[in-house]
């Protein structure tokens, strides 16, 4: 009681800024100390320098889980069921680190395999079971291995992938490669051709992350591609608003998740999704 009560008195008087600055600077300085502890692990263990990897905390694939389930009308044990799966998928893992570990950018690449947000993708294709999927920015294809992983597993479907680096798709190794479609070209002229247009597009993914102008023009030429029951997702809602506008404009529902990196500096990025539009009482 006494120090609730001198908590009120100091908040009280004009003086409270520099009263109570010890209490934030230690408060600030415990922060920063476990934020430079994090990153002078990373500096040690880890030899990447762009495109991080990280698994998540337990708490954010709780979250994961009930992003994924709201997204795909999907029970969320089921989705949690998913999530699970792909981590414990181990021949995706020998799969993918021996990818990596034959790369000829090997050696600024952490030999261990962290999924981060892509097993929620991962958990989209099992939820959803579409025929076809169609990804912007393949990068080195861990990405499209993880979602080739879960096609494989649903039984059928095709990814169609594309990317202007010619070093691409490196991750898109056998038996992942056989329901793949990699393409090496611009994103926008990509859309435009047949081989994203062999049949209507149940889920696609928008990675390219070059500018919002330029996720704007791959949902606009993407919108007529779209199945009914299509689901569309993207990396860069944490910092544009290009899906969401997109979505409202379009009479669809918007979420975003919010990645929490375990035991890394950096903060993670996300998954927005937009979807058709929930029946309302």
């Amino acid at each position: 009681m006494q120090h609730t009560a001198l908590t009120r008195r100091i908040a009280a008087s004009p003086l409270a800024p520099l009263a109570t600055f010890p209490i934030r600077l230690a408060a600030a300085a415990r922060h920063n100390a476990h934020a430079v502890k994090q990153t002078a692990s990373w500096l040690v263990r880890s030899r990447e320098h762009v495109h991080y990897t990280y698994d998540l905390e337990p708490l954010n694939l709780e979250h994961l889980s009930w992003f994924v389930a709201t997204s795909t009308g999907t029970p969320v044990d089921e989705i949690r069921g998913y999530l699970a799966e792909v981590q414990q998928d181990e021949q995706l893992r020998r799969l993918v680190a021996a990818g990596l570990a034959r790369s000829e950018r090997n050696a600024t690449t952490d030999p261990v395999v962290r999924y981060g947000r892509r097993i929620g993708w991962y958990a989209f294709v099992r939820a959803l079971r579409p025929g076809f999927v169609v990804e912007t920015g393949t990068n080195r294809g861990l990405g499209s291995a993880v979602i080739a992983a879960a096609l494989l597993r649903n039984g059928g479907g095709r990814l169609a992938t594309v990317d202007v680096d010619d070093r691409a798709g490196e991750l898109i190794v056998p038996p992942y490669d056989k329901v793949v479609d990699h393409v090496i070209g611009d994103s926008l002229e990509f859309l435009a051709g047949p081989v994203a247009r062999q049949q209507p597009i149940d889920l696609l993914f928008v990675d390219t992350g070059w500018t919002p102008e330029h996720e704007r023009a791959e949902l606009a030429a993407a919108t007529p591609l779209l199945s009914p029951r299509a689901v569309v997702l993207a990396t860069k809602t944490y910092c544009w608003s290009e899906l969401p506008r997109w979505a409202e404009d379009n009479r669809r529902e918007f979420l975003h998740f919010s990645e929490k990196p375990r035991d890394h500096w950096y903060r993670g990025v996300g998954i927005g999704a937009s979807f058709p539009a929930l029946v309302r009482a």
